[in-house]
């Protein structure tokens, strides 16, 4: 199964999530963490560190991501599609999030997160994490996504 990452900025003192709209490529006109796939030579932690500074201009260091969830995505009918996704939070980083040809960066209060412009399985897991929880999940989808045909959420 390809693996990947997902990286939010975390202000949670403020309250405040950083999500950013996909402007190309699977996903694209969806909110969601900044992120993808690894490259041959890399750990997690490494691809989660070049897709944050590629997609948004900013740099984290390894020990300042804290790995909230894996979550496993099947497609029906599209395998290609499949993918384990490593789920990081950070509360520490340097440079502004600025917007690249791929993510348009913007800041939510976790009490606006714009869920209908999100995937659809984000409303089932990322409240918990926001709340301190640390989870297992697998979600299969319908072939394009657009509908949950199975899930659990477990504890990490």
């Amino acid at each position: 199964m390809r693996q990947c990452t997902l990286v939010f900025l975390n202000k949670p003192t403020e309250q405040k999530i950083l999500l950013a709209m996909k402007k190309r490529g699977f996903g694209i006109g969806k909110w969601n963490g900044v992120g993808g796939k690894l490259h041959d030579d890399e750990t997690i932690q490494q691809a989660a560190i070049r897709e944050t500074g590629e997609e948004i201009s900013v740099k984290i260091n390894e020990e300042d991501l804290q790995n909230v969830a894996t979550i496993d995505f099947f497609f029906e009918n599209k395998k290609e599609f499949d993918q384990q996704v490593h789920i990081f939070f950070t509360e520490k980083w340097q440079g502004e999030p600025t917007e690249s040809e791929e993510m348009k960066p913007q800041w939510y209060s976790y009490s606006e997160l714009p869920f209908k412009n999100m995937w659809i399985n984000d409303v089932h897991w990322l409240p918990k994490v926001i709340k301190g929880e640390k989870l297992k999940a697998t979600f299969t989808f319908n072939q394009d996504g657009s509908q949950i045909i199975k899930q659990s959420i477990g504890v990490l």
